[in-house]
């Protein structure tokens, strides 16, 4: 396994991770989050949800919400409230995947730049990674409320590989679900698919569309 590793890491310059389900052992937070707000608002929880919006940002997903269910709320005012619900579970409950720590160190050791690029809010990604105490690991943070499509379309890798200085074939992508594994093949840049429960239906897709498959990060040895 140290050879595949080797062999992933030939020609990268920068690391670029998503988030939930990647880096952070997060996406369980956000299936409470959704049976909650659904509960809360006493509309039934629509079976094709996930689906609907896999790869859809923070700003994006709220939007959905506002078009497509009876709500009174504001987009502005669904995201405050998704990240009121989200913050604590987010600074104290939500683990690095295994190997993580480890590998953005040895990462940091050897001179490769790091980068996440999210569908997640910069709130919750600040709070992440300063309670994790890796605030200092990460190069630069993209999400895609701050370009204009959301994944499978590249801009938020291209908008994280420019803010590193790297030419996105010199990247090395990490993603946990089809629409992410994507997103960084349509930027031009190599992709390792990462094993989640949550996305466990969908494995032979993730080896299909990705270049590389890990369980998880203990297995990169550098």
């Amino acid at each position: 396994m140290q050879l595949q590793t080797k062999d992933m890491l030939s020609g990268t310059d920068a690391v670029i991770f998503d988030l939930d389900g990647t880096l952070a052992d997060s996406m369980w937070v956000w299936s409470e989050i959704d049976q909650d707000f659904f509960v809360s608002h006493h509309i039934d929880f629509p079976e094709s949800l996930n689906r609907e919006i896999e790869g859809l940002g923070f700003t994006e997903t709220a939007q959905f919400f506002v078009d497509h269910f009876p709500l009174e709320e504001t987009v502005e005012e669904i995201k405050q409230l998704w990240n009121d619900m989200a913050i604590e579970k987010y600074r104290t409950k939500v683990p690095l995947k295994p190997g993580a720590r480890d590998f953005l160190a040895r990462l940091r050791q050897i001179g490769i730049r790091t980068g996440i690029a999210t569908s997640n809010s910069m709130l919750l990604v600040d709070v992440f990674l300063s309670a994790r105490g890796i605030s200092d690991q990460i190069d630069a943070v993209t999400t895609v409320c701050d370009v204009s499509k959301g994944k499978p379309a590249p801009d938020v890798y291209l908008a994280t590989a420019e803010k590193l200085g790297v030419t996105p074939e010199r990247c090395l992508v990490f993603e946990d679900i089809p629409m992410g594994i994507r997103a960084g093949k349509n930027a031009g840049m190599r992709v390792c698919a990462v094993e989640d429960d949550y996305s466990a239906a969908q494995r032979e897709e993730k080896r299909r569309l990705a270049d590389y498959y890990i369980k998880d990060f203990t297995i990169l040895r550098l």
